[in-house]
């Protein structure tokens, strides 16, 4: 009897886990606030608004870009310091980047890299995070999902400067490794 009542409490708090993601993607940072009340991170100031020159030469809308009443803190900084705003929006590579550009695309530059890289990334999480939807407790899981990934700094640094490379110092090692 004992044994019937606990894996029938079993499988309630399974069915209950299963239906609590429904349909949404596979997300390995929980960033959403557990108890219901509004973001105050979500709400941006803006500029005031202003009316153009000439309602005739408008600009054509551009969905998802920039707007002139969004916040610029970079730029509003350079103006208040008597820069102008509009060099930071340089287009193209800066000089002094060029020759490391050049040589990073010697051997050919896909123009889709971006779609290319974020359907991979996409694929690694549902395949590693295929159990996310099945959870109890709400658990960051991203460190551990790209662990095998991450760069161990230190032994790294070990390495290299086994093999004569100078390093820069580095900060000491971790010790709950």
């Amino acid at each position: 009897m004992r044994i019937t009542q606990a894996s029938i409490g079993l499988v309630l708090i399974l069915a209950v886990a299963g239906c609590a993601r429904g349909d949404r993607e596979v997300d390995l940072r929980q960033l959403t606030s557990a108890d219901g009340t509004p973001d105050e991170f979500s709400v941006l100031p803006s500029k005031p608004l202003q009316s153009p020159d000439n309602f005739n030469n408008l600009p054509t809308p551009n969905p998802g870009g920039r707007n002139l009443v969004d916040q610029n803190p970079r730029a509003d900084a350079v103006a208040s310091l008597g820069g102008r705003p509009s060099a930071l929006e340089g287009d193209g590579v800066p000089g002094g980047d060029a020759a490391l550009v050049r040589h990073a695309a010697r051997g050919g530059v896909p123009g889709n890299i971006r779609e290319t890289v974020a359907q991979e990334d996409e694929e690694f999480r549902q395949r590693r995070g295929r159990f996310q939807k099945l959870r109890i407790f709400v658990k960051n899981k991203y460190n551990s999902v790209y662990e095998r990934q991450t760069l161990d700094s230190s032994r790294t640094n070990q390495a290299y400067r086994r093999v004569g490379v100078p390093t820069p110092s580095s900060p000491p090692t971790n010790s709950r490794r």
